[in-house]
């Protein structure tokens, strides 16, 4: 019938969801951008660490390797006092802008101020380190925004696009700004200069970035909240990150899925691997480069295209779908691979057409994938307060932070190891490298085999992991029939 009022989704559910508004979720996710200007900045630290401090490429290398454990150490004491931490003004706000400060001073000491005027490598790690505290402030509240903004399974995905675009938009304007506007300032050379201006240019932009994500937090950055379905309130400890680990059958599946996938997506981002396959084998090292160029926009249309998915069938059965889209795309870009003479890839263009097809339909499956995990960690969050009573958003980023990070950080070595196995111990590949059977093997087993492997645990993974869209549901409702039941306790 013409004019009849569609039902929201709290109607159908027989829930009454607390929704963020559109304008909120998009200004706020700047945060991300934030976040990735930093980032950018990490990306230059070994520049930073030989122009500015003196120290070798390889003993930066691995001292910027080692300090990733030092950010999965302190994450779980920093999430248990972000979770203790309770305020009229909210948290995500405060915490985003103490963080902010901390990596601002942090990063600003690194480049600017005591950047060639000392080769004390004790002083650069702890300045390192005292940017990675920051960082970690910063980056659990901003995880929390998820969990935080919306309860509501449609709108949840729709916040993982916004990061998603923020990720995707800002690092690559800041790369343009800093490659073709500041590094050509200083006549191409990664200067003491150079880096300084723009380690000065990229905090400005975070700064800004921040403070408008904070407007659009406002709304949601509330006490009630941050508060759990505890009579007695919220008594966080570190040994609720434990019980949370051992008892939380989804959370555990969820890192499996997630870390297998991230370790194989680290291994397979490695520069020495995109230099086999498009240096070596392909003969033209700027053609991958060109593809990401390429591919930016509609890998942001495939998110939005994702979330829309997600928020229709749930998170677990978005992954599962396009984690088996992922793999079929994989298994047939090896097989196209192993079909053709690489070398004409760059040079036959029907050839470069399928390549780029290929590899643009699984960035975009994958995309599809990442939405899902963002809007599933969520989900994981408000599972937990209905199983234990308690809202910990802060432990439940910690705690897969902290794993990600230990795992995650063997992607270089295993890259380096797979690497010298077809005979680049002393060396590195270079593009001038002559391509060979066992350079090609190698090549199509960690650009394409190993996320095969991750997409396969995360495929199992799924089995167990019970949390589908009408299961949610039923948590959310006992979830509000727990909170009236402690009000109306508090009222008598």
């Amino acid at each position: 019938m013409f004019g009849k009022k569609k039902p929201s989704q709290s109607e159908i559910d027989g829930v009454q969801y607390r929704r963020a508004p559109t304008w909120c979720i998009a200004i706020g996710e700047m945060q991300g951008g934030a976040a990735m200007a930093f980032y950018s900045l990490v990306s230059l630290m070994s520049y930073v660490a030989s122009e500015g401090y003196g120290i070798a490429l390889g003993v930066a290398g691995i001292i910027l390797t080692a300090t990733r454990w030092f950010d999965g150490i302190i994450d779980p004491f920093l999430a248990v006092w972000i979770d203790k931490l309770h305020t009229r003004f909210g948290k995500l706000r405060i915490l985003m802008l103490l963080g902010l400060a901390i990596r601002s001073v942090a990063m600003l000491m690194l480049f600017v101020w005591f950047s060639g005027r000392t080769d004390n490598v004790v002083l650069f790690i702890i300045l390192y380190m005292v940017n990675i505290v920051g960082n970690s402030i910063f980056d659990i509240a901003g995880n929390m925004l998820p969990a935080v903004m919306t309860n509501d399974p449609r709108q949840r995905p729709t916040v993982q696009v916004w990061a998603t675009i923020y990720n995707y938009m800002f690092p690559m304007i800041l790369a343009v700004v800093s490659t073709m506007v500041i590094l050509p300032m200083f006549g191409n050379q990664y200067t003491r200069e150079m880096l300084s201006l723009t380690c000065i240019i990229y905090v400005i932009v975070a700064w800004v970035l921040t403070l408008i994500a904070c407007i659009g937090l406002t709304p949601v950055d509330k006490p009630e909240n941050f508060m759990g379905i505890t009579a007695g309130g919220d008594d966080v400890s570190l040994k609720d990150m434990g019980k949370f680990l051992a008892k939380n059958r989804p959370f555990q599946m969820y890192v499996i899925a997630a870390v297998s996938d991230k370790l194989a997506q680290q291994v397979n981002s490695q520069t020495i691997v995109s230099t086999l396959l498009f240096g070596i084998l392909i003969g033209n090292i700027q053609f991958g480069t060109m593809l990401s160029m390429i591919s930016m926009l509609p890998s942001i249309i495939f998110a939005i295209f994702g979330a829309r998915y997600c928020g229709k069938h749930g998170s677990k059965e978005s992954t599962v779908t396009w984690t088996w889209v992922c793999i079929a795309i994989a298994v047939a870009s090896i097989l196209f691979c192993t079909a053709i003479d690489m070398r004409a890839v760059s040079t036959n263009i029907g050839l470069t057409v399928a390549f780029f097809v290929l590899l643009l339909a699984m960035n975009g499956a994958k995309m599809c994938v990442t939405t899902a995990n963002g809007s599933m960690r969520a989900d994981i969050v408000d599972y937990e307060l209905d199983r234990s009573g308690k809202y910990i958003p802060g432990i439940v980023t910690a705690t897969y932070n902290f794993i990600d990070q230990l795992v995650s950080s063997l992607g270089v070595t295993i890259a380096t190891l797979c690497v010298a196995a077809i005979g680049y111990v002393n060396t590195v590949p270079q593009p001038t490298d002559a391509p060979t059977p066992a350079i090609k093997a190698m090549a199509m087993f960690l650009y394409f085999g190993m996320p095969i492997l991750g997409w396969v645990c995360t495929v199992i993974a799924m089995k167990f992991y019970k949390l589908s869209k009408q299961e949610l549901v039923g948590v959310q409702k006992r979830i509000a029939e727990k909170k009236a039941e402690i009000l109306a306790a508090e009222k008598a």
